[in-house]
């Protein structure tokens, strides 16, 4: 199930939201403000960003602007009564892509939030630096190189470079690497994978550039890395 961050401080609309959305395929954790939309966002991924505009301690352009200018790739969607034509501007500009107006129906909103799930998913080629996946092939180069990668090997790469800067939890990443036929990675083994990994992609994997581990939280694909 898709995994959202809802960003809403009305309290009756995060209730009718937290209702529906879940009866509608989503999952959702909750942010009334936009510091604690900026932990969540920074402690584990998620598929798409729902923001309101007017929050307590700011607004969701900032909080859209700033992900944006972190490299964030994941779709962002302003559910707002702002319907302004400045607001929507300012909303597309610095990095939405859509804006939904209040009031709204639930039926138009669900089905607009999986239509930018599709364009996601449909992103046929990720590169970071000098790594670049192409999905339709299943493969991964380096240098223009192809990568010898394992399955979980692959899956893990591109979910790191998926969510470039930002710090995965070791049970995050665990997660993304069901493959959901009952084959589950450990702990022990994610370690295994890494060190793989680092050895395919980094010119000093002891002392690596691109997959950085945070000590006692998880590991960040570093996008600038030469």
């Amino acid at each position: 199930m898709p995994h959202l961050l809802l960003l809403e401080d009305d309290e009756s609309l995060i209730d009718g939201l937290a209702y529906a959305l879940p009866k509608n395929g989503f999952t959702l954790d909750i942010a009334r403000s936009v510091r604690e939309a900026e932990a969540l966002r920074k402690s584990r991924p998620y598929d798409l960003y729902l923001l309101d505009v007017t929050l307590p301690d700011g607004n969701g352009f900032s909080f859209c602007e700033h992900a944006r200018a972190e490299g964030c790739r994941v779709p962002i969607v302003f559910l707002t009564a702002s319907d302004e034509e400045p607001s929507v501007i300012r909303g597309l500009d610095g990095g939405a892509d859509d804006y939904i107006a209040k009031p709204f129906r639930l039926g138009e909103l669900c089905s607009r939030l999986r239509a930018q799930l599709r364009r996601r998913a449909g992103e046929p080629v990720l590169r970071s630096g000098r790594v670049e996946i192409d999905r339709l092939a299943g493969r991964a180069l380096f240098d223009g190189k192809t990568l010898d990668l394992t399955v979980a090997e692959y899956r893990l790469l591109c979910f790191l470079i998926e969510n470039s800067g930002k710090t995965l939890p070791r049970t995050a990443i665990l997660d993304a690497l069901w493959d959901g036929r009952g084959c589950y990675v450990d702990d022990n083994t994610l370690s295994v994978y890494i060190r793989r990994l680092r050895e395919k992609i980094e010119p000093d994997p002891s002392h690596p550039m691109r997959l950085l581990t945070v000590r006692g939280l998880g590991y960040r694909w570093e996008e600038g890395a030469p």
